[in-house]
Parts: structure tokens; sequence; C-alpha cells
């Protein structure tokens, strides 16, 4: 292996590592906000349950509708969005969050790998959809993200769409992809997607409920936090020593047994 190699894959685990620490302190943060909403309870107890009601009817309202999930979807409840032949040997498990800066990182570092295997067949992925910074940090960018995703696989466009919005993920703390202005012109960098059925699937939050127990299944699974990513049942993402190289190389030899 050359050192510009090496030098390459430690620099995509070292990034990997930082996007865990990220999210270990937004934990905190959150926690701590937690803490700090249980204090001013203490101070104004029913100016906070005011704030927080109306919050909370809002979003309740946008996901109180049928649940609708996307074209294709499969898995228990029909959660998950499949991608690569369904006939493959492998099959790679993601949890994932528009928003989630970690997530981005997975990608950016696997996206290649990934497509290469699905599209030789030898592999099949499973992505589920979460909300999880949407409630760390406010907001309903991962929503309305997860919804415009489900939206694209109507069309048939999920893949190309998914790897748009981690191209294009705004900071952490920015609640860029809850305007649906900015999701629908994000829609224009793939071809045929930017179709009148899927700007209505967007604007009307079709999926919002299909998303809402989609992250209840997240909430529900013990998972650390997001990514999280599993090779045929084995959790590769807590694998320090994985890498794109290497998640081939275990896709391949399956293939080939």
């Amino acid at each position: 292996m050359s050192e510009k190699n090496r030098e390459g894959k430690r620099t995509a685990r070292e990034r990997l590592a930082e996007e865990r620490e990220k999210q270990k302190a937004a934990e905190k943060r959150r926690r701590a906000l937690i803490v700090g909403a249980s204090v001013l309870g203490a101070l104004g107890l029913a100016a906070v349950i005011g704030v927080v009601a109306a919050n909370a009817g809002k979003d309740d309202a946008d996901t109180a509708g049928p649940v609708v999930a996307p074209s294709g979807a499969n898995g228990e409840d029909s959660l998950a969005i499949p991608v690569g032949d369904a006939g493959a040997k492998s099959t790679l498990s993601v949890w994932e969050d528009f928003r989630c800066p970690a997530c981005k990182s997975f990608e950016d570092a696997y996206r290649a790998t990934i497509h290469e295997l699905t599209e030789a067949g030898k592999l099949k992925v499973e992505y589920h959809l979460a909300t999880l910074i949407d409630g760390n940090m406010g907001g309903s960018g991962s929503r309305k993200a997860a919804n415009a995703a489900a939206c694209a696989q109507n069309e048939g466009k999920f893949p190309a769409y998914h790897d748009v919005l981690y191209q294009n993920q705004p900071p952490e703390t920015d609640d860029a992809f809850a305007d649906e202005s900015r999701l629908l012109d994000l829609a224009k960098k793939v071809d045929g997607l930017d179709t009148a059925a899927f700007r209505t699937c967007v604007e009307d939050g079709t999926h919002n409920s299909w998303v809402a127990k989609s992250n209840e299944a997240f909430q529900k699974g013990g998972f650390s936090g997001t990514p999280s990513v599993f090779l045929n049942g084995t959790n590769i993402y807590a694998d320090q020593s994985m890498t794109p190289a290497k998640l081939k190389q275990m896709v391949e030899a399956r293939a080939a047994g």
C-alpha cells in the first residue's frame, strides 16, 4: 500500500472520529438544554409549558396525517428505502439524518464504494431516515429533507437526490432544509426529478407521518446515534479499522462465496 493510500485511509478515519465526537458534544448540549428547561420550569412552569405545547402542537399537526410509505419501501412497517439488487448477498442497513454532519462524513467517504457495489449487484442498501438533529437542535429540516427524499423515491430518483442532499448539507445549526424552496431547488440538480408530482409531494408533506414513524423505530432501536451502519447485521460504523476498501473486500468475499 502506498504512503498516499495509507494517509487517505487515516484521514477518512480521523474525519469519522471527529464527527462522532461532534455528535457526542451535540448530545451533551441537548442534555444541558433539558436541564436548563427543568430549572426554568421551577421559576416559570406555566410559561415554559405554553411554549413547548405550542411548538409540539405544530409538529404534531405536521405528522398527524396517514402514514404513506414511499413507492417500493420495504422491511418492517415498510420503513426502509431499498437501493440495489434485491438478490445481492450482502445488505447494508443505514440509519441516517440529512442534517447530521457525521452522516455526511460517512457518505462522503463511502459513497463511491457503495455505488460501485450496488451497481455491480453485490450489495443492497436499506436506508432508514431519522430526525435526530431536529430533536437535538430544534427545527424541522431533518423531517422535511426526509420527506423530500421519500418523494424522490416515488420518482425513482432516491439515490441521486439522497447524494445531492448530503453534498449540499448546511451546517448543523442552520435549519436550511426546513425551507421547502431549498429542497425543490436541489431537486433541479437531479435529472427528471423536478416534476409537478414531486413538488406537490414536498409541499404537502405527503410522507411526514411515515418519517415520524421511521424516527420512532430509530428511537426504539437502541442505536447510539446517526449514522448507524450495519453490514449483514454487524455494526461496521463502530469498527475503527473500517475503510471503504475493507467494506468492498468484505462484500466481494461474500458475493464470491
